[in-house]
């Protein structure tokens, strides 16, 4: 998956680490956005590289969303203000916490069918 390419369908995460992920029979290197809409390649490598157009994906896809987990990589680190205040006003709680935090409570909550995104940045 190349950026801008997807897998439709919210996919259940097999394994994470080594710079990338597995999903669906997949391997993908890079971080990663989980959207209702699918699965998508995200060309973020750090925290602080984000800003409210790295989430333009998550607000196009809002009405669909109620929460956010950020995967920060190996450690938690929050969104800039601006990219709260931005999901914030479309009704979308975040939830930073470390990738394998977020990876693993992704699949709690797709398996539950909940309103869920996820941003996960790729660990080594």
């Amino acid at each position: 998956m190349e950026d801008g390419r997807h897998l439709p369908g919210a996919h259940l995460i097999d394994a994470y680490g080594g710079g990338g992920f597995r999903f669906a029979d997949l391997s993908h290197r890079g971080s990663l956005l989980c959207l209702p809409s699918g699965m998508w390649a995200w060309p973020y490598g750090s925290a602080r590289d984000l800003d409210e157009a790295a989430f333009a994906r998550v607000l196009a896809e809002a009405d669909a969303i109620d929460t956010l987990l950020f995967g920060a990589g190996a450690d938690i680190a929050p969104l800039p203000p601006a990219v709260r205040t931005a999901l914030k006003a479309r009704g979308i709680v975040v939830e930073p916490m470390a990738t394998g935090a977020a990876a693993r409570t992704w699949n709690i909550l797709v398996g539950e069918r909940r309103r869920v995104a996820a941003a996960l940045l790729a660990v080594a």
